[in-house]
């Protein structure tokens, strides 16, 4: 589907003017550098993709919907912004779907999950009890499309070989190894990502202190910044996103990094000192000298209290989701600290949204 859109780099740099101009102007009041701009690709950019499986007669097809007219569904057999490894299993599990009664069967949505490295994997979605021969079917079609698959119900999570996929990223002459779950975030773009991943590390380039990282989900930031610190203390509190970022960490060689199940709010009391955690036990927190944080937080920025911790940091680097909150956190952060870089990063082109990273330094003077 790519009504009233064109997919090209002069489309695609059009579209990007307006968001940057709007995010230069909402940082002048904190006297910030003009940001460094990452750009996606013009098509095939997404490694996520998600349709509702519409059901037509003895027809079915992948569908999306215009919030405009909700109940109409918008045919979708070519998608420019998924990869190019998305769009052909579109029409190979299409195909094989309408050959199966056992896989069509009150199908109800489809979501790919794909990677750089040549993984796929796809999650269908029923709205009926999956039994042995849907799972004769899915072991089937998962050795013809060469993908991993689970199949979900009410009260039911069937996996066909792995439930994840394994991202291969090169960056500065090394490969970065991201196991990726099925159910968990992940970055969709995933060049823009690397770039992300990029300048993170850049920023981080000239410190050797400790770094204590909230919000880690399955260590995708952690495994790209971790060698630059003495010590880090990561922070998530989605078991699955842990354990993905724990099984990251040893495929990548990382060995000073400490993973806690802890929130926000439990972190800023556990590096305040004022309440202990079992679930620090093995860290020694007390020879920990913490002077980076690292925060990529949902859309809603930081909460006060967390914000408050932050802000005694003498480094804080933030990637946001929503340049609104994050111009809120910022104004409270003014005060202490000055905005040292800054970057916007079209993860998703076509939008009006953007991605920004910013490297705050305590202020001297």
């Amino acid at each position: 589907m790519s009504v009233g859109i064109e997919y090209s780099e002069a489309a695609c740099e059009a579209q990007l003017a307006p968001k940057l101009a709007a995010l230069q102007a909402a940082l002048a009041e904190f006297g910030a550098p003009a940001p460094e701009v990452f750009r996606s690709p013009p098509d095939h950019y997404r490694q996520r993709a998600e349709f509702r499986f519409w059901h037509a007669g003895d027809d079915a097809f992948h569908a999306m919907f215009d919030p405009a007219a909700p109940r109409e569904p918008l045919r979708v057999d070519h998608f420019p912004p998924a990869s190019r490894r998305i769009n052909a299993l579109m029409g190979a599990l299409r195909a094989a779907v309408l050959r199966s009664p056992e896989l069509k069967s009150r199908l109800f949505q489809v979501e790919f999950l794909d990677t750089l490295a040549g993984e796929s994997l796809l999650v269908l979605v029923y709205h009926r009890r999956l039994d042995a021969a849907w799972e004769d079917a899915a072991r089937e079609l998962a050795g013809a499309l060469d993908v991993r698959i689970v199949g979900r119900s009410r009260g039911q999570r069937i996996t066909i070989g792995e439930d994840f996929v394994t991202e291969r990223l090169r960056l500065d002459g090394r490969e970065l190894v991201l196991r990726q779950p099925e159910g968990c975030f992940t970055q969709p773009n995933a060049e823009v990502n690397r770039a992300m991943l990029g300048w993170a590390r850049a920023v981080c380039a000239a410190t050797d202190s400790g770094l204590v990282e909230l919000y880690c989900g399955i260590g995708n930031f952690t495994v790209a910044v971790a060698e630059r610190f003495d010590a880090v203390l990561a922070t998530e509190i989605n078991k699955t996103a842990m354990a993905a970022a724990a099984h990251n960490l040893r495929a990548n060689g990382i060995d000073n990094t400490f993973i806690a199940r802890l929130s926000s709010e439990e972190a800023s009391e556990a590096l305040a000192r004022t309440r202990p955690f079992r679930r620090l036990q093995g860290f020694d927190l007390d020879r920990f000298a913490p002077r980076t944080v690292l925060v990529d937080p949902p859309r809603a920025g930081l909460d006060a209290r967390t914000l408050a911790q932050v802000a005694g940091f003498d480094h804080i680097v933030y990637i946001s989701c929503n340049p609104r909150t994050l111009l809120e956190n910022l104004r409270a952060l003014a005060p202490t600290h000055r905005i040292e870089r800054c970057a916007a990063f079209d993860q998703f082109p076509y939008t009006p949204h953007l991605e920004c990273g910013v490297s705050l330094r305590r202020r001297t003077s």
